[in-house]
C-alpha cells in the first residue's frame, strides 16, 4: 500500500483524525506506518514529488486561505503545496476525481501491519518472522522492507542541482539583505559616535554621564504595544519582528503559544561587529506601569484611536509624541483611510507587504534605528566581559 492511496482512503472515509504523528513518522491507525519525509506518487507541476508530511498538512488545512496556509506551513517548517496544485490535489484526495496526470507511481513494497509500539520491538518481531517463516519472507522481501522504512535524505548539492530551478533571485535577495544590514550597522556606528562626542563636548566623562542617566529613568527601556488583536504588532509577535525581522500574524502565534498571555516580553538586538546588545521590555498594559516606569517608555505602537491613550499621564497626544516615539504599522496596500487619523499625529508610519516576508527585516531595522537615534537610547560600544552589559537609557536628551 503506497502512502498516497492510503491517505486518499482515510480522507474519503473522514478518518484523518486517526492519522497520528509519532516522532518522524505517521501512523495510520494501527494499520500502517510511514516516515514523514517519504516521497509520494503525487508530483507537483514543478516536477518535484510531494512528501507525505506535506500532503497531510495540506489536507488538514485546505480550508485556510492560500496565504494563511503558506504562512502556517512556513512557521512549522513544512514544504507547502503550490497554488496551481491545490484544486487538482484536493479533488483527488477527496475522491472527486479517480486519477490525475500528476500521479507518477512509485514502487512501494507491501508493508505489514504495524502496531504503535517501540520500533526496536518491531524489528525484533520482523527478525523472528524472517527466521521462522522462510517460505513466506525471502531475502528480497527483507531488503524491500528495510528500504520502505528508510528516510530519504537530500543534501545541499541535491537541492541546488535542478534543471527547472533558478537560484539567481535567491542570490540577489541575499546580497540586498547583506547591503541593508551593512548600511544599518554603519548608521548605528555613526549615531553612537555622535552621541559620545556630544557628551564629551559638555565636559563630562562617560562615568559621570552614566551616573546621571541612571538617576533618571533607571532600568531597561520600555516599548508599548496595543493589547487589541486588530493591530499588526502585538505582544505575541513583536519579538519575532524586532529581533528576527520576520512578521508572523498574531493568530498564527496564538496557535503556537504555550501557556497564558505574557505580561512582558524582552527584546534583544545584537550588533555582532561591535559586540553590543540593546535590550527592551515590551508591554501591552499601560495601566500596570508605575509613575517611575513612564520615564523608561521610549516608543509605542499605536492603533490610530484616541482611546488608546486614556488614563496616560500626559495632557494629550501632542505631548505624548513629543516625549515618546510613535509607530503605526500597516500593510502597504491598505486604503489611505486606515491611516487618516495617525497622519495628524507625530508618528512614523511603517508599511510592510502582506506576502513579501523578506522585506520585513528592513522595516524592523527602521523601527529600532529610530528608537536608538531619535530617542537617544545611547548604546556605547563597550565589550561584554564577565557577563556585564553597559546600557545607557533614554533619560538624557542629547
Amino acid at each position: 500500500m503506497d502512502p498516497l492511496t492510503l491517505l486518499r482512503e482515510y480522507t474519503i472515509r473522514n478518518d484523518l483524525d486517526k492519522i497520528v504523528r509519532v516522532n518522524d513518522e505517521y501512523r495510520f491507525g494501527t494499520d500502517y506506518s510511514f516516515p514523514a519525509a517519504i516521497d509520494t506518487a503525487y508530483r507537483s507541476k514543478h516536477g518535484t514529488r510531494y512528501t507525505l508530511e506535506t500532503l497531510i498538512h495540506f489536507i488538514t488545512n485546505h480550508h485556510l486561505k492560500h496565504i494563511d496556509y503558506i504562512q502556517n506551513a512556513r512557521s512549522l517548517r513544512i514544504p507547502a503545496v503550490t497554488l496551481p496544485d491545490r484544486k487538482p490535489l484536493l479533488d483527488y484526495l477527496t475522491g472527486k476525481i479517480q486519477s490525475s496526470d500528476s500521479i507518477l507511481p512509485l514502487d512501494f513494497p507491501n508493508i505489514p501491519h504495524v502496531a504503535p509500539v517501540n520500533v526496536d520491538r518491531n524489528l525484533e518481531r520482523d527478525g523472528e518472522e524472517f527466521a521462522t517463516q522462510d517460505s513466506l519472507v525471502d531475502e528480497k522481501s527483507s531488503i524491500e522492507l528495510i528500504r520502505a522504512r528508510e528516510k530519504p535524505i537530500k543534501d545541499r548539492e541535491d537541492m541546488l542541482v535542478f534543471k527547472t530551478r533558478d537560484f539567481y533571485s535567491v542570490l540577489t535577495s541575499a546580497m540586498k539583505r547583506d547591503e541593508e544590514r551593512q548600511r544599518m550597522e554603519a548608521l548605528q556606528r555613526k549615531d553612537n559616535i555622535v552621541a559620545k562626542n556630544r557628551i564629551e563636548s559638555r565636559g563630562m566623562g562617560l562615568g559621570e554621564e552614566a551616573t546621571k542617566m541612571r538617576k533618571i529613568g533607571e532600568g531597561v527601556p520600555i516599548i508599548l504595544v496595543p493589547s487589541a488583536f486588530s493591530t499588526l504588532i502585538t505582544i505575541y509577535n513583536v519579538k519575532d519582528f524586532l529581533e528576527d525581522g520576520v512578521y508572523i500574524p498574531t493568530d498564527v502565534k496564538l496557535k503556537q503559544a504555550k501557556g497564558g498571555k505574557p505580561d512582558c516580553v524582552t527584546v534583544q538586538k545584537k550588533f555582532s561587529r561591535d559586540r553590543v546588545v540593546t535590550a527592551y521590555e515590551v508591554r501591552d498594559k499601560p495601566s500596570a506601569l508605575k509613575s517611575e516606569d513612564w520615564d523608561r517608555v521610549v516608543a509605542v505602537f499605536v492603533l490610530g484611536k484616541e482611546w488608546q491613550f486614556k488614563d496616560w499621564p500626559f495632557k494629550d497626544h501632542v505631548e505624548i509624541f513629543n516625549k515618546i516615539l510613535g509607530f503605526y504599522m500597516r500593510f502597504e496596500d491598505d486604503s489611505v483611510e486606515s491611516a487618516k487619523t495617525v497622519k495628524q499625529w507625530n508618528v512614523k508610519i511603517i508599511s510592510i507587504s502582506k506576502n513579501k516576508r523578506h522585506q520585513d527585516r528592513a522595516a524592523a531595522l527602521e523601527v529600532l534605528g529610530m528608537i536608538v537615534t531619535l530617542h537617544n537610547v545611547a548604546v556605547f560600544r563597550v565589550p561584554i566581559e564577565h557577563g556585564v552589559l553597559c546600557l545607557l537609557s533614554n533619560s538624557l536628551r542629547l
